[in-house]
């Protein structure tokens, strides 16, 4: 089993005042060698927007890109007139493929909206870009994992143009769960949300992360109730 810890305090960090942003990967004016990706995960940003603010129509291409808001409202425009607001509980994937031009604004002109921003490297370019957005119950998530974007491609599941899984839980303190590697060349990204776990050996707290690869199955002991996004994705060199 082959492992990495990533603790809340070294992610980058850019602080633009209507913006606070935490960079777990290599990103815009944070570099770090050793934090390009894991595996096909290649961007991972915890970000905080004030309200009445935003980022402003700018391109993207040959990526998927997930937005997860933890708190508030985003606002999504795009080059293809659609216009959508992503609410707690909404996770929104854009294939970006041959290009898309977006905008993500704070739909709120007084409260903080903090969404976590998460791109995966495609196993397929220059696909027709795509968007897909889905609201999911909470309480599925309740002591269970509770799967947001797998790679079944059925109607009413998200997918990416990518082998990836990507699974919250929030559990109890006292609870154990299991978790096995999908398959050969697959590995887990954990990125606890709040609260504090064990696993593999370490103990993480709010927004500490770990990569395992080459497992078969590690135990996951809630210490403190806790929250958390599980991300699988191939081991890409």
């Amino acid at each position: 089993m082959k492992k990495i810890i990533h603790r809340a305090d070294t992610r980058g960090f850019a602080n633009h005042g209507w913006l606070k942003s935490h960079h777990t990967f290599s990103f815009a004016n944070y570099y770090d060698p050793n934090r390009i990706h894991f595996g096909a995960l290649r961007v991972f940003n915890d970000d905080s927007v004030k309200g009445g603010m935003g980022f402003g129509a700018h391109p993207h291409d040959n990526m998927e890109i997930v937005s997860i808001v933890l708190d508030g409202a985003l606002e999504h425009r795009d080059n293809t007139g659609k216009q959508e607001i992503i609410k707690k509980n909404d996770v929104q994937l854009m294939s970006a493929g041959t290009g898309v031009i977006h905008s993500e604004f704070n739909a709120s002109k007084t409260e903080d909206v903090n969404f976590l921003q998460i791109w995966v490297i495609p196993n397929e370019r220059n696909v027709t870009p795509r968007y897909a957005q889905k609201t999911f119950d909470p309480a599925t998530r309740e002591n269970s994992l509770q799967v947001i974007i797998s790679p079944d491609r059925s109607e009413d599941n998200l997918w990416l143009h990518q082998d990836a899984w990507f699974s919250l839980g929030k559990f109890d303190a006292g609870k154990t769960l299991d978790i096995t590697q999908k398959a050969a060349g697959i590995g887990s990204y954990l990125f606890v949300l709040n609260g504090e776990l064990e696993v593999a050996g370490e103990t993480l707290g709010t927004r500490d992360a770990i990569g395992l690869s080459d497992y078969d199955v590690e135990t996951i002991k809630v210490n403190k109730s806790a929250e958390f996004l599980l991300i699988d994705v191939p081991m890409l060199q």
